[in-house]
């Protein structure tokens, strides 16, 4: 029979650190677990940073894992800070840990297309739209997710204006149901932020970079896709942890990079395609919006400049 010590140490494998999705025992975080005689158990965590900002949140887990245990009375939780060697050890146990895919509703069949700019206002959601629009009206079956979680725009610019149910499916687990359009001979399956119960078209979303990510992985694990031809992810601007995190939930995902002309988006364009082939994602493509302007008697005119993809 194991030490109550052995047992509360065991207790904190349930103890998961958000950031690096990972236990804390097998991240090497607990330093020392330390038992009384009256069963006031003292667990000791090492942090990679004294200032990390999930350490009230993972005060409260490792009590809430250690009072579980049979003979504990009370919970003292402390912090100290990692070695050099041992932040070390552990990002390199992270990185290692992230090469595995999270499970989703995803089929392998599914081709993943992440449409993707490295700044906000090139037309990434518009060709978002209008790539999912022409893929259904030629009879496909087309996911599309909108992962930028505080700036949706799918919703408005598909013309749904529905909210996402939720059922039990077969066994037994509540999954989101996703908005269904039929577009000729094919059909869409919206999911975004906007299309939950109690969002509001003119409220701000805030969420830290962590909760991002989590937002988009529920849309992932716990929407009934279905069968799917393609699924189109409208990502957010940038190289954030939501890009990131893309990487690992769906790694056989294709990246297709907005631009337009302008230089400063060619630039910022060119950190996230860097970005996208660093965590092992294909780059499908550039598409360079905003090219051009051609008038009623047919003439053309570049209007922002030309060659930006």
């Amino acid at each position: 029979m194991p030490t109550l010590e052995q047992a509360v140490h065991d207790a904190m494998r349930g103890v998961i650190d958000p950031e690096l999705g990972d236990n804390i025992v097998d991240l090497g975080m607990v330093k020392r677990v330390e038992v009384a005689d009256d069963g006031r158990v003292d667990v000791t965590i090492s942090l990679t940073t004294s200032g990390c900002p999930l350490r009230a949140q993972l005060m409260d887990d490792v009590r809430r894992h250690a009072a579980t245990v049979p003979g504990v009375t009370d919970v003292g939780v402390h912090f100290g800070e990692m070695t050099a060697d041992q932040k070390k050890s552990l990002m390199a146990r992270a990185r290692w840990k992230a090469r595995d895919p999270i499970p989703t509703e995803i089929p392998m069949t599914t081709r993943v297309l992440a449409i993707a700019s490295g700044k906000g206002g090139v037309g990434k959601s518009s060709v978002s739209a209008n790539l999912a629009v022409a893929l259904a009206a030629r009879g496909h079956t087309v996911g599309v997710l909108d992962a930028d979680i505080g700036g949706y725009s799918i919703p408005r610019m598909l013309g749904v204006d529905e909210k996402v149910s939720a059922d039990k499916d077969v066994d037994g687990k509540v999954r989101m149901q996703p908005i269904e359009k039929r577009i000729g001979p094919g059909t869409l399956r919206i999911v975004s932020m906007g299309s939950i119960e109690g969002a509001e078209e003119d409220e701000a979303i805030m969420l830290r970079g962590l909760m991002l990510n989590r937002a988009v992985q529920h849309f992932l694990e716990d929407v009934a896709w279905g069968d799917l031809d393609y699924l189109i992810i409208d990502m957010p601007p940038g190289t954030s942890d939501i890009q990131m995190g893309l990487a690992r939930m769906l790694p056989r995902s294709e990246v297709v990079i907005i631009t337009t002309p302008s230089l400063a988006a060619q630039k910022v364009a060119t950190r996230a395609a860097d970005m996208a082939q660093k965590g092992f994602l294909r780059v499908a493509g550039v598409i360079e919006n905003m090219t051009a302007f051609t008038c009623a008697h047919g003439d053309t005119y570049a209007l922002f400049g030309e060659g930006g993809g």
